[in-house]
């Protein structure tokens, strides 16, 4: 391997899963302030909403995960759009 192509905080992060729990861990130089305990090792935790683990199309099920309301503006939005059109 080259020496000096990633970047000087590329290290061993954890990724949770805020849907399901799950952690994964992998190299990454994203920025993190907190940490977790995984197998008595401490890792940077990063938090996700959505990860492989729990992506529709990974699971073949359907969940839907909504943090922001975002589904339920689009819904009001949309169901505005449909009275419109019967009217």
């Amino acid at each position: 391997m080259k020496k000096d192509i990633h970047p000087s905080n590329y290290r061993l992060v954890a990724f949770k899963d805020l849907s399901d729990e799950s952690v994964v861990i992998t190299k990454s130089c994203v920025s993190t302030k907190e940490t977790i305990q995984v197998d008595g090792l401490e890792y940077p935790l990063y938090k996700v909403e959505i990860s492989s683990s729990s992506h529709p199309f990974y699971t073949g099920k359907m969940k839907l995960v909504d943090t922001a309301g975002r589904v339920d503006k689009y819904m009001n939005r949309y169901k505005k759009h449909l009275d419109n059109k019967k009217a």
